[in-house]
């Protein structure tokens, strides 16, 4: 466990809330380990955990990262934007992102507002609806108040250690609930593949290459395919290429050729077409629409 000190209040306008897109860290909350630290037992990594009682900044666009995370608004007047629907932020409901799950923050008003970032090494089932939103709980609501009364008790947020194990306690018990379905646990040899594909985007990633990588026939890779991944290995390897390629617009300024070449498409006009077939936009309308500003 690592950590910075920043402190939380409001009142300090040297602190700036960026809305942690890529990076965990939103600027405003306590900050513990990084993107890419291996999980302990419980298979989760806390990277954040802050509280704003009075939180007017919550307009971000296009909000796009490789982290989950968890909110509970303790009064209502800021939603987020998932495609066409809107979930509003609620005392009624605890509200959990996945990574990877592209959506706009909205919201002007000031309200109370607690949240957790972190990385956690199981993955929702493919059709699990997101974000969840759950109920809480007693148990819930008693670590959320407890864990507010310790931020808001000292500006160094001390202390530290007890922020740390109760957060984790909280992602714990909300991760344990019988709510969601998750995937199976991937064999090593699927794990393998699935890394082979995420590390070499720009290389051709054949059915074949795949098979031999998991030391199986193409036949049984589909099979494995559709069983932990929900769909075929070449659909799976098109929506890696494309949430690069998504990442990329949104985070760099680097051309759309550059873009599509980086993540493993053979052309702009091919890559165009596939991109807005998967998204419903096309990659410059897309940048154009959700990028973030500044």
């Amino acid at each position: 466990m690592s950590g910075t000190l920043n402190p939380v209040s409001d009142s300090i306008p040297r602190r700036v809330n960026v809305g942690a897109y890529d990076s965990p860290f939103s600027g405003v909350g306590i900050e513990y380990d990084p993107l890419g630290v291996k999980p302990g037992r419980t298979g989760i990594t806390l990277h954040e955990t802050g509280y704003l009682p009075a939180n007017s900044q919550w307009n971000f666009p296009a909000v796009f990262s490789p982290f989950w995370r968890f909110y509970y608004n303790g009064a209502r007047g800021h939603c987020m934007l998932f495609g066409e629907r809107a979930v509003e932020l609620t005392p009624a409901h605890l509200a959990v992102i996945p990574p990877h799950i592209f959506f706009h923050c909205l919201g002007g008003n000031p309200v109370p507002t607690f949240w957790l970032a972190f990385s956690f090494i199981r993955k929702p089932a493919h059709d699990q609806e997101m974000p969840l939103l759950l109920k809480p709980r007693d148990t819930e609501l008693c670590l959320i108040r407890d864990l507010r009364e310790m931020i808001l008790a000292d500006p160094n947020w001390e202390p530290r250690d007890a922020i740390y194990r109760n957060s984790l306690a909280l992602l714990q018990v909300v991760l344990s609930r019988p709510e969601w379905r998750w995937q199976p646990t991937l064999p090593e040899h699927f794990a393998r593949v699935r890394q082979q594909i995420e590390s070499g985007l720009a290389s051709k990633l054949t059915a074949q290459a795949l098979a031999r990588c998991a030391g199986l026939s193409v036949p049984g890779l589909n099979r494995g395919f559709r069983r932990h991944f929900g769909t075929s290995p070449a659909r799976y390897v098109t929506e890696t290429r494309v949430r690069e390629a998504t990442r990329l617009l949104l985070l760099t300024e680097n051309t759309i050729d550059a873009i599509a070449e980086r993540a493993g498409f053979p052309n702009r006009a091919y890559f165009s077409r596939v991109f807005k077939k998967v998204t419903g936009e096309a990659p410059a309308t897309l940048r154009r629409k959700h990028r973030r500003v500044g």
